[in-house]
């Protein structure tokens, strides 16, 4: 079965020439031209993956990407024209898994909806549990516990690196190599933003796994080992 492409975008010549990309590489595609409608097709079409713009009309790309992160764990690509660093921090802190600066090639926006796919959908059916924690790797599935939370895919790909290398100091290159292999070109320290979000998820009564060791990077502690 072909995966579903969801284009929200603005910009009719972008979105229709990712749209054609996209189909010439087999997949199937939609298109949206403004926020609203692309919560609405998103809700309605259930697609893959979302290659999401960050300025759109009526309901903007980073309030749309928050929306959807509460409803789904669908992997979202954000396109932005903007340059500045903290621009793409605050797509990646909103749930995006990945960001295109505009302008691109459309090959590489394909190229990295196929890595994402892949991530998502290569993985070993795997359920782990460390302390109150326990993860299903094939379903995204995350309690805590025994309490359903709501993560999005950076935060799980980095909640599953932890769990597999407990008690072990990693560096925000380990963690990005571990948890993205080669298909993550955010910022290094785009991962403290992610693993701030992750702990308040995480933390229970006090507890917190992961720890900050300063000017090495992070662990996550367990008594298990």
């Amino acid at each position: 079965m072909r995966h579903m492409i969801l284009i929200v975008e603005d910009d009719t010549r972008i979105a229709n020439w990712l749209q054609i990309f996209f189909e010439q590489a087999g997949y199937k595609a939609n298109v949206a031209y403004d926020g609203r409608t692309g919560l609405t097709l998103a809700r309605t079409i259930a697609p893959d993956l979302i290659v999401l713009d960050l300025m759109l009309p009526g309901l903007d790309g980073i309030e749309l990407c928050r929306v959807l992160r509460r409803e789904s764990d669908v992997p979202i690509i954000m396109l932005t024209a903007r340059e500045a660093h903290a621009d793409r921090i605050l797509g990646l802190e909103s749930g995006a898994d990945d960001y295109v600066v505009k302008p691109f090639d459309p090959e590489e926006v394909v190229a990295r909806a196929k890595a994402v796919l892949r991530r998502v959908n290569d993985k070993v059916q795997q359920v782990l549990t460390r302390g109150h924690i326990t993860i299903d790797e094939t379903t995204q599935c995350v309690t805590v516990d025994e309490q359903p939370i709501s993560l999005s895919h950076a935060q799980f790909l980095l909640l599953s690196t932890f769990m597999r290398h407990p008690n072990q100091v990693l560096t925000r290159d380990q963690l990005i190599a571990l948890a993205f292999n080669a298909d993550y070109d955010g910022y290094d320290r785009a991962i403290d933003n992610h693993i701030f979000r992750l702990r308040r998820q995480i933390t229970v009564d006090g507890r917190q796994p992961i720890q900050t060791v300063y000017g090495a990077g992070y662990k996550f502690v367990t008594e298990e080992g």
